[in-house]
């Protein structure tokens, strides 16, 4: 007789996964929250606007994982900051793009080379060989889960 597979969450990969990403987020939140006063969306938005923009509001909650509300208040939010611009949307009158304003680049200029810093210093703990393995399998795995639910 065969025995039934146990769960244990401390060995469970989605839960070792789910505390890792809170663990690095939070270490990269340290940096843009207090002095930038920026949430964790609005950083999401800033970085990816910062990335490719223009972007409708709906690409950008896709891009990030952010629900519709999320990405909805993090953009109202930046939009009173002046941090984003509107563009028309020539191909959709129904939504508008979003760009970094002159503002949003400066911050983000400003946040660019801290950000980095500290993805080095995470990254430290692996060698050279070890992070290029650690990108191949995060490729691989980020497509059999996107196959899985599709």
């Amino acid at each position: 007789m065969t025995s039934k597979p146990t769960l244990t969450l401390s060995h469970f990969f989605p839960y070792q996964l789910t505390k890792l990403q809170a663990s690095i987020s939070e270490s990269i939140a340290q940096i843009y929250t207090g002095k930038f006063n920026l949430s964790r969306q609005e950083w999401r938005v800033l970085a990816t606007l910062a990335d490719r923009a223009p972007q409708t509001a709906k690409q950008i909650g896709s891009e990030v994982n952010l629900d519709k509300m999320s990405a909805s208040r993090a953009i109202q939010r930046m939009l009173s900051k002046q941090l984003l611009k509107r563009i028309e949307n020539t191909s959709d009158k129904r939504s508008f793009l979003l760009e970094l304003s002159v503002k949003g680049q400066q911050l983000y200029q400003q946040l660019e080379p801290l950000v980095l810093e500290r993805e080095t210093q995470l990254l430290s703990v692996l060698t050279p060989d070890e992070q290029q393995a650690l990108n191949q399998m995060m490729a691989k795995l980020q497509a059999k889960a996107s196959s899985i639910t599709q």
